[in-house]
């Protein structure tokens, strides 16, 4: 297994984990379980360090997706980067406000409102990484991007 083969097997990792997390959490407020919040935290704190991961082994996937397809569009490629930057951001907020909610919610009279933008916070990450996993999928999976991403078959040519 090599970093490319990470990356591919990470990247649903942070999609998945931060949504079923939110999901989780709207549940745990809705209960006042305080168990149930702490397990959305936790997820919340894989789903960050998921993205941490699925983001360092990005380039060495791009490198091996250039030498396996040499006509991958660069602008393809360049979006999912500047894409996977933002919401790595975004997931690196999230876990650290989620590790902030591990840490007091027995101790802050204020761990409702910590959830409820916990909750907000994860469904903006969710978007986000859910957006970049779409524009990953760009790059390979040509029954997503409406054709291919080939450049000598994206010129403008139309010899149909």
């Amino acid at each position: 297994m090599n970093q490319t083969h990470i990356h591919l097997l990470i990247t649903h990792l942070p999609i998945f984990g931060s949504i079923l997390g939110g999901i989780v959490l709207a549940y745990g407020l809705l209960t006042k379980s305080n168990e149930t919040k702490i397990a959305s935290y936790i997820l919340f704190v894989i789903s960050a360090i998921g993205a941490g991961v699925a983001y360092l082994t990005g380039e060495r996937a791009e490198e091996t997706i250039e030498n396996l397809l040499p006509g991958v569009l660069a602008s393809v490629i360049k979006q999912h980067e500047e894409s996977a930057s933002i919401s790595l951001v975004a997931l690196i907020i999230l876990g650290v406000v989620a590790l902030t909610g591990i840490f007091t919610i027995k101790k802050l009279n204020w761990s409702k409102n910590l959830g409820m933008v916990t909750l907000l916070i994860s469904l903006i990450s969710f978007g986000l990484i859910a957006y970049t996993g779409y524009l990953g999928g760009r790059i390979r999976h040509t029954e997503i991007s409406g054709g291919t991403n080939n450049a000598a078959e994206n010129d403008g040519d139309d010899n149909d």
